[in-house]
């Protein structure tokens, strides 16, 4: 089954190599989507592909990378729309 997530990630996640650790980590489970730091000092990131991927890609975004400190991921499942071909780091 094919899923979709949009997260927003808080806590002490930029400037700690969060975005390509992330590209990484999608990249590594054929995750398509996108990532980006947004100036409140969160992260936010969409995911889809299949739909224990993307449960892994929101449960990576729980910790982070070594160096991050997540305080809280606001997770809002969208419906899937199949709209990206790879994962990208938006800026």
């Amino acid at each position: 089954m094919k899923a979709r997530a949009h997260v927003f990630v808080n806590g002490s996640v930029q400037g700690v190599f969060f975005r390509s650790q992330t590209k990484r980590k999608a990249e590594s489970l054929d995750v398509k989507g996108w990532v980006r730091n947004l100036p409140d000092g969160r992260v936010e990131a969409v995911f889809e592909g299949d739909e224990e991927t993307v449960n892994a890609m929101v449960k990576f975004c729980e910790h982070g990378p070594r160096g991050a400190y997540v305080t809280k991921v606001d997770v809002k499942r969208e419906e899937f729309a199949g709209e990206f071909r790879d994962f990208k780091i938006r800026y």
